[in-house]
């Protein structure tokens, strides 16, 4: 920016700005942005008529990408406009649009949300852990007395369907496009997580839902062997030491847990092989697309999925006596409520799970997950009063321990990854 070349002496008032074209601009102590079109027209008429001959500035005054500065009577006007004018700060554009700062110039303040971003975070959580325990409690109760988890894993699909489909017809988000070759990097992501799913219901119906989460909490086991023997990652010995108690506490809850049977067990068991391969398809799959599409997406594709298995399994049962005895025993409207509510909290729980989860660093997320499971063990044994032995309760307690203790190493892991990274392009 070029700028007046000798300083002015004598003081300077209002008034004397009369030829200096600047809009528009109100006396007003927010930031007023200058309309660059105003300012490139009239860069020929900008003036200070009455400055002597000697105080004519030996540049034209144009427009840059650096800051506005009047040398010489620049700090004569920062005192006096303190005291007399309440236009505290200005910016404007150059001809690119880049924005341009004004000496004096302050930042507008911020929002509640910018201000306080822990407490919009710790909402997400929050919210998260909410509504994955009245999930999982209502899911229960529904099971006790409609036992079908083929057909209410479509049901959990076709309402967050449904819901993704009003979204979109209002724009909440906008619907981005798919074509052939995404779909075919979905189809595999979108198969393991229907048959993650539809077994992870299989093992809710048929044993109490803290000893599925136990069994769920050997994901990360899983993980590790995939990572190791399918991707060929290698995986260093401490995340293998510390997936040790999480298979000891597992297998001492098995032992004792009342309510175990191998039905139960073993869908658990699938479900969490079917969602490790969900995560390495995943991997495959960074479409660019934003998250929320991806899951539209992928739920789409996994309710086709899940509509045989549940038609074919099911569908003679319900047809002949599922709905008349579920009717029977809570009535019409009740019945319709809670399949509408389960699927409608399972698609904002895994929503909420993934809007949260982009808010926070790699660690954080990992004790989250940990937490989580600790809240739905815990709540969904008060709420059904299921009775655990200690041997059990100890071997969950281990289980649990042991996921945290491979969570925090991991997210320490992808950390120093992530650093190093940084630190290498910014050296390039």
């Amino acid at each position: 920016m070029a700028s007046v070349a000798n300083p002015v002496q004598s003081p300077i008032r209002a008034s004397r700005f009369s030829s200096l074209y600047v809009s528009p601009i109100r006396i007003s102590p927010s930031i007023v942005p200058l309309k660059t079109r105003s300012l490139a027209s009239r860069a020929s008429g900008l003036s200070f008529s009455p400055l002597s001959e000697k105080l004519k500035p030996t540049k034209p005054v144009g427009v840059s990408g650096e800051p506005l500065r009047f040398s010489g009577w620049n700090q004569q006007l920062r005192r006096r406009g303190r005291d007399e004018f309440p236009v505290v700060a200005a910016a404007a554009a150059d001809a690119e649009g880049r924005e341009i700062e004004i000496d004096g110039y302050t930042k507008p303040s911020k929002s509640f949300a910018e201000r306080f971003p822990f407490l919009i975070t710790g909402f997400f959580f929050f919210m998260w852990y909410f509504l994955n325990v009245i999930f999982n409690i209502l899911n229960k109760k529904v099971y006790n007395y409609f036992p079908y988890p083929y057909f209410v894993s479509v049901i959990h699909l076709l309402v967050g369907v449904a819901y993704c489909l009003v979204s979109w017809a209002v724009g909440l988000p906008k619907r981005a496009p798919i074509n052939m070759e995404l779909l075919a990097l979905l189809f595999p992501v979108a198969f393991c997580h229907a048959l993650g799913h539809v077994m992870s219901n299989v093992s809710f119906a048929a044993v109490a839902v803290s000893f599925t989460h136990t069994i769920k909490a050997l994901e990360p086991f899983f993980n590790a062997a995939a990572s190791q023997f399918v991707l060929g990652h290698q995986i260093p010995l401490s995340l293998w030491l510390s997936l040790a108690p999480v298979v000891i506490g597992v297998s001492m809850a098995s032992l004792t847990e009342l309510s175990f049977n191998w039905t139960g067990f073993i869908s658990a068991m699938i479900s969490n092989i079917a969602f490790t391969y969900r995560s390495i398809y995943s991997k495959k799959a960074m479409t660019g697309m934003d998250s929320t599409n991806v899951y539209a997406y992928i739920s789409i594709i996994a309710l086709l999925f899940c509509i045989p298995p549940a038609v074919f399994i099911e569908g003679p049962k319900l047809l002949q006596y599922g709905f008349k005895d579920a009717i029977a025993r809570v009535g019409l409207y009740k019945f319709l409520s809670d399949l509408f509510w389960i699927g409608m909290f399972y698609h904002l729980y895994n929503q909420l799970a993934t809007n949260t989860l982009e808010r926070v660093a790699p660690l954080t997320h990992a004790v989250g997950n940990v937490l989580k499971r600790v809240f739905v063990i815990g709540f969904s044994i008060v709420v059904f009063g299921n009775k655990i032995s200690t041997q059990t309760g100890i071997g969950t307690a281990i289980a649990i321990a042991g996921v945290a203790i491979y969570s925090l190493i991991k997210a320490n892991m992808e950390e120093q990854k992530r650093k190093a990274a940084a630190a290498s392009a910014s050296a390039s």
